[in-house]
C-alpha cells in the first residue's frame, strides 16, 4: 500500500512482514533467505516503489554506482557530444551520470564540486574551463580531467592540440593565405593550439596575430566581439584560424558580411569537428579531435582508479595519457 512519503526500508519490512534487517540481506543479497522471503520483499519494494539511498549505502563504504561531470555548457558542441559519449561509456558499466554546467562560473563549479562529494559519486570527470579552482586539491576522490590540466597527479585526456595547431596554421599557408590570424579563448603558454601556430608561422617568418574572445563570454555577444576583434585587423589578415567550430562559424559570418569571397579572398578553418558543427556547416575545414575516444579514455581511466580503489592522493605517481591524434577535415573554406 503506499505511503504518503517517499518510502524507507522500514516501510518495506512492514509491508512484507519482515525485518529491516532481512531487507537489507535481500538489499545485498546476503546469506540464505527463502524464495519467498525474497518475493515478499521484491513484491514491497515494487508496489511501495521504494529505492535506495545511495548516500546511505556510500556512508556503509559501498558504491553509489554514480560518476559526476563538470562541463561548462551542454549547449556548446563539443562539450554536449562529449557528455553524451561519456553517458554512453558509464552506462556500459552500470555507472549513471550526473551532469554539471558551471556556466562559466567558478563559484558554480566550486559549489557543483561540493555537490558532487556530499553526494559520494565514485569519481569526478572535469571538463569545465575555470581556473585557480583550488577545492580539487581537497577531493579524496578518483578524478580525470578532459582537456585540463589541474595536477600533475590528475590524468588528463587530450587531443595532439600542438599537432592540430601546427596542422590547421600549415593548411592556410599552403593555401595561399600569407597572413593568418589566431583567434582563441586565451593566449599563452598553456595554449598547446596557440604554440603550434606560432611555431608554423615562425618557420616561415610571419609575424603571428592574436586576437581572443574569452571562452566563457555569452553566445549572445560572441559573434559582436569576433567582428570587433576582426574590424580592427582588416584588411592586414587574410585568414583566420579559430581555435573552435563555433568561433570560425562567426568568422565566417564577418567575412560574408564584409563581401569577402571565402575561400579566395579570405580563408578559414576551425577545430573541433563535431558533428553538430559539421551538419551545419558540413563546408568547414578544420581540426577533428576525436570525442568519442577522449570520453572513453576517460572513463576507463576513472574506472580502473575506482576499481583499485585509488583516491586522488594515492596515485601520486599518475602520469598523463598520451595525446590522442587529430585530424584536418579540409572543406570549402580554404
Amino acid at each position: 500500500m503506499p505511503v504518503p512519503h517517499e518510502p524507507t526500508l522500514v516501510d518495506v519490512a512492514r509491508a512484507a512482514g519482515v525485518s529491516v534487517t532481512t531487507v537489507s540481506r535481500v538489499l545485498n543479497d546476503r546469506g540464505y533467505l527463502s524464495q519467498e522471503t525474497r518475493r515478499r520483499v521484491a513484491q514491497a519494494i515494487a508496489e511501495l516503489n521504494y529505492r535506495p539511498n545511495q548516500v546511505a549505502r556510500a556512508l556503509h563504504g559501498k558504491s553509489t554506482q554514480s560518476i559526476g561531470l563538470i562541463v561548462p555548457t551542454v549547449g556548446l558542441p563539443f562539450f554536449g557530444e562529449l557528455v553524451e559519449h561519456v553517458e554512453d561509456a558509464l552506462a556500459e558499466h552500470g555507472y549513471r551520470i550526473l551532469v554539471c554546467n558551471s556556466m562559466g562560473k567558478a563559484e558554480r563549479e566550486r559549489d557543483y564540486l561540493d555537490l558532487l562529494v556530499s553526494h559520494r559519486v565514485d569519481g569526478i570527470i572535469s571538463g569545465a574551463h575555470n581556473e585557480n579552482i583550488s577545492e580539487y586539491s581537497t577531493v579524496h576522490l578518483p578524478l580525470v580531467t578532459v582537456d585540463r590540466d589541474l595536477s600533475p597527479t590528475i590524468p588528463n585526456v587530450r587531443c595532439d592540440n600542438e599537432k592540430g595547431g601546427r596542422l590547421a596554421t600549415q593548411h592556410l599557408l599552403d593555401r595561399g593565405a600569407r597572413h593568418p590570424a589566431l583567434l582563441t579563448s586565451r593566449a599563452g603558454t598553456h595554449n598547446l593550439r596557440e604554440a603550434g601556430y606560432r611555431t608554423v608561422l615562425a618557420e616561415a617568418r610571419i609575424e603571428p596575430v592574436i586576437l581572443t574572445v574569452d571562452f566563457h563570454t555569452p553566445e549572445h555577444l560572441r559573434p559582436k566581439l569576433i567582428a570587433e576583434r576582426l574590424n580592427t585587423m582588416a584588411p592586414s589578415v587574410d585568414s583566420v584560424f579559430a581555435t573552435d567550430d563555433l568561433s570560425a562559424a562567426s568568422v565566417l559570418e564577418w567575412a560574408l558580411a564584409r563581401g569577402l569571397d571565402v575561400p579566395e579572398d579570405f580563408k578559414v578553418i576551425g577545430f573541433d569537428g563535431t558533428a553538430a558543427l559539421h551538419r551545419a556547416l558540413p563546408g568547414l575545414s578544420t581540426i577533428r579531435q576525436p570525442i568519442q575516444e577522449l570520453a572513453h579514455d576517460a572513463v576507463a581511466i576513472l574506472l580502473e582508479q575506482i576499481d583499485a580503489g585509488a583516491a586522488r592522493q594515492a596515485a601520486s605517481s599518475a602520469t598523463n595519457p598520451p595525446p590522442l591524434g587529430i585530424e584536418l577535415i579540409e572543406g570549402r573554406t580554404t
